[in-house]
């Protein structure tokens, strides 16, 4: 009967243990400092954890179709620059840039797939050589000089408010929403679990199993896209070095949320959580006044416990 309990309490606890952790994270900054529980506050947390918040999400499908993805900090850099030279005042209507920074991305995510999964060449050499192709495409692009003098309308996406509410935060939700109903109540995101879980038993099974590595790294790659138009028209410029180790942060909030790098598990609730946390202490530590030192030591130190967890729960 004691078993019984502790397994249960064991799952209990791997099933929602990053959000006690996450609750009791808020819980100790709030007693710290009278300024984190503020809606000015919270606010701020939500509007810088947008980008790297759309990036996590996006390499949540690859990660949890056994892939990875360290391209992501690159192909933002290189759909801003593609976005902001079409966002110039008087030239084209606002849908044309958004469209073209997002397809830019999708485009680089269909190569990564095709290459992954035609020249089965291993996720983790594909990806770190679009990383540094992507990054240079951004300064040939650009002819390594920002890209300056964007419309009103295009700075609107990442520097603008409705209801009161920034508009990076609202697009963040939609893409929340957006992806786990793909991963949860459609079929391409029932394959995605059962080709990370069982890549040969999920081929055995019909699915085609290059398609849905392939639909992983459009989605990846495609909402890169869109994390690169928010950050140009926030910082109102397409900044070709922009982006450098966001990758890292993503890959970092989607392991502290739960998802398994060996494929298989995962959730979109769960990375929402792991970019949070990371979002939360760096905004603690800075209210602190904590030099930002340690938020990389502690952000490693998470990184390092969430794989451990992980690990543990494998066995």
């Amino acid at each position: 009967m004691n078993l019984a309990k502790i397994k249960s309490s064991s799952g209990y606890l791997s099933k929602y243990g990053i959000f006690i952790a996450f609750a009791a994270i808020c819980i100790l900054l709030s007693i710290a400092s009278p300024y984190f529980f503020t809606a000015q506050n919270i606010l701020i947390v939500l509007r810088q954890v947008s980008i790297n918040g759309i990036l996590a999400i996006g390499v949540t499908f690859v990660i949890i179709a056994g892939g990875i993805d360290l391209s992501l900090g690159s192909v933002l850099a290189l759909t801003g620059v593609v976005a902001a030279s079409f966002a110039h005042p008087g030239t084209y209507a606002l849908i044309v840039p958004v469209m073209l920074g997002i397809l830019t991305g999708v485009i680089i995510g269909a190569i990564n797939g095709l290459t992954i999964t035609l020249g089965k060449v291993a996720p983790f050499i594909v990806t770190l050589g679009m990383m540094t192709i992507a990054r240079g495409l951004a300064l040939v692009w650009s002819d390594g000089r920002p890209v300056t003098n964007l419309s009103p309308a295009f700075n609107y996406i990442g520097g603008g408010d409705f209801l009161h509410i920034p508009v990076p935060i609202l697009l963040f939700v939609l893409v929340i929403i957006v992806s786990a109903v793909i991963l949860n109540y459609t079929r391409i995101g029932r394959y995605i679990y059962a080709v990370g879980g069982n890549e040969n038993a999920a081929r055995a099974s019909g699915i085609r199993v290059n398609g849905v590595k392939l639909f992983a790294y459009m989605m990846c790659s495609g909402l890169a896209g869109l994390a690169g138009i928010i950050l140009a028209s926030r910082i109102t410029t397409g900044q070709p070095n922009a982006g450098i180790a966001y990758e890292l942060d993503a890959i970092a909030a989607v392991v502290i949320g739960g998802t398994s790098l060996l494929g298989g598990r995962g959730s979109i609730a769960g990375t929402v959580i792991g970019v949070l946390i990371i979002g939360v202490i760096n905004n603690g530590l800075d209210l602190l006044n904590v030099t930002s030192y340690y938020q990389q030591i502690i952000k490693g130190v998470i990184i390092i416990g969430a794989v451990l967890l992980d690990r543990k729960n494998a066995q």
